[in-house]
């Protein structure tokens, strides 16, 4: 849910805060007082694109800033991005924060830590969802048909997707060994030396870190052997050695131990102590036996080294990668070399992908279909409760044709209706009337957002987002009006709902009023958001209905409605 937006240095908005609710908010105010800056504003916090345009004159800078919190399923989708993407997630709340700067450049913050636009596209579902009049229809494509029919069905594509990676991995692969000739010629000698090179080179794990160890003590073998030496008769060798005093110290506590038997436990602590510290002499005792300074063992390594490297600038950049590389390379070409045996081995393995992929998709068909059948019939009706008189049907067609194989399945997804008895059923993206088209995408979303999945259960997870309405109105009035209204209300039960409105019969349903106003002063002209209710809320549905003038008739009929509505 939308708890805060907060726009700075935006548009005409210089600086605002406004708080949301649950239920149905509703933005209403005179043409041209900003009423869709606060929704443009919002889609740049879901990963809208950005323009300097909307800075304030005279500032470098604007800011909009929003606080959502979530819950359910949603809060853990979002959390899951944030952490795949090395963002941490606050409980609950979700502070989103974009700045646009003059120069072009614009800053990402979510919960205060740098991000991406790149991010913030990835938890815009989770979050909210703008429809617009016209956007809607824009971007109601083939590939969105599909994901409102699954949204519905809670359908996931997880084993549709492998399957279809699966199959497409094996068909590529048959595509490398079916290259031209001449292309098989140029890869076998290009291959041959590469798997020659580092097989010549006899590459083995972690070789490269033990070289580097090992050249660092010959390099530095005279300061190594010096400090291992001196060390050595500190503690145990000189006359005046960590050993000897111990000793010494030993003899001392024995005597005071035989008077006191309390120095018993202090004479274990020195033992213990001189036979660790003469553990660590031997140690580095027979450390510096052991180093040699020879000039050609570290001839050898650097030598060993400086081709290692060249491997991994080549084939790496690490040495595991570079040894995986060899290993690869000597799989292609083995399958070269046995390319009528592999061939047949992945063909087969195509084939076998290739069911699998069928049967993944065709039992995702089935769903769609299913919920297909189930979702037209939510819908029609949502749109009858919507003063129109239409047919509504979707089609879910198979096209298993390799070529229409896609990682969301083998389907085409098609919404048709007759917005009138007797009418030709048409594509839905096909329809003219704009107050058509606001009705039949508000029932849309309306039947989707509380609809049922198939084991009959509340789609919890997927409601709870904020659904946004920008003038969805428009081209309608009357009963067509009232109807919109109570469905925005009935939407908002389940949902938070944010509408921007020119209507006073919609504006009647609100749980939250929120008016915007435009004003100059000092020379500039302000936009502001307040929340109103009594009777600031009366005179304001009061305006709506009669314009400017605003009369005691007017006034009556505003406070009936919302008494009516409320």
């Amino acid at each position: 849910m939308l708890v805060e937006l907060r726009l700075e240095n935006y548009a005409v908005i210089d600086n605002i805060v406004v708080e949301f609710a649950a239920g149905l908010n509703l933005l209403t105010g005179e043409t041209g007082a900003g009423k869709s800056i606060l929704i443009d504003a919002l889609g740049l916090l879901l990963g809208d694109k950005a323009s300097s345009d909307v800075i304030r004159t005279g500032v470098d800078r604007a800011v909009v800033a929003a606080v959502f919190e979530n819950e359910g399923a949603a809060l853990c989708a979002i959390e899951e991005i944030l952490e795949s993407n090395g963002l941490d997630a606050e409980d609950f709340s979700l502070i989103v924060r974009r700045e646009i700067s003059a120069g072009g450049k614009g800053r990402v913050f979510i919960n205060n830590q740098p991000a991406t636009v790149s991010v913030l596209k990835q938890i815009a579902p989770h979050l909210a969802v703008i429809h617009a009049q016209n956007e809607s229809i824009v971007h109601f494509d083939a590939g969105a048909r599909q994901e409102l029919l699954d949204a519905f069905a809670g359908i996931e594509l997880h084993s549709v997707a492998d399957a279809f990676s699966n199959w497409k991995q094996i068909r590529g692969r048959i595509a490398e060994l079916e290259r031209g000739e001449q292309d098989h010629e140029r890869l076998l000698d290009l291959w041959t030396f590469q798997c020659r090179e580092i097989q010549e080179a006899r590459l083995q794990s972690g070789e490269d870190e033990r070289l580097e160890t090992e050249k660092r003590v010959l390099a530095n073998a005279e300061k190594i052997y010096g400090a291992a030496i001196n060390a050595f008769d500190l503690l145990y060798e000189g006359s005046a050695s960590t050993s000897s005093s111990l000793r010494a110290a030993q003899k001392h506590v024995e005597e005071l131990a035989r008077y006191e038997p309390k120095f018993q436990e202090a004479l274990g602590a020195l033992e213990s102590a001189r036979i660790a510290v003469e553990d660590v002499g031997a140690t580095l005792r027979d450390y510096a036996g052991g180093i040699q300074a020879s000039p050609e063992r570290l001839a050898e390594l650097e030598d060993r080294l400086a081709q290692v490297d060249r491997l991994k600038r080549k084939y790496g950049p690490t040495l595991a990668e570079t040894i995986a590389f060899g290993e690869d390379v000597r799989r292609k070409l083995s399958e070269m070399e046995n390319k009528d045996e592999v061939f047949c081995e992945l063909r087969a393995k195509l084939a076998e992908a290739g069911e699998e992929y069928k049967k993944a998709a065709r039992a995702i068909s089935r769903r769609r279909t299913e919920a297909g059948r189930r979702l037209e019939k939510l819908v029609e009706a949502e749109i009858n409760d919507l003063a129109m008189r239409a047919s509504f049907r979707i089609a879910v067609e198979e096209n298993d044709a390799e070529e229409h194989w896609t990682a969301s399945g083998i389907n085409e997804v098609t919404y048709r209706i007759a917005t009138n008895t007797g009418e030709t059923m048409r594509p839905l993206e096909q329809i003219a009337s704009g107050g058509e088209l606001s009705r039949v995408m508000l029932a849309l979303k309306a039947s989707v957002e509380a609809g049922t999945n198939p084991a009959g259960k509340k789609k919890s997870a997927a409601a709870q987002r904020t659904l946004v309405f920008d003038e969805i109105d428009t081209g309608i009035g009357g009963r067509a009006a009232e109807a919109v209204g109570k469905k925005l209300k009935a939407l908002s039960k389940g949902n938070q709902v944010l509408c921007v409105t020119h209507l006073p019969q919609i504006a009647t349903f609100a749980d939250q009023h929120y008016v915007i106003e435009k004003r100059e002063s000092s020379g500039r002209t302000k936009t502001t958001v307040r929340l109103i209710t009594g009777e600031d809320r009366t005179e304001e549905v009061a305006r709506m209905l009669s314009g400017a003038k605003l009369t005691e008739t007017s006034r009556k009929h505003a406070e009936q409605m919302i008494k009516a509505n409320g």
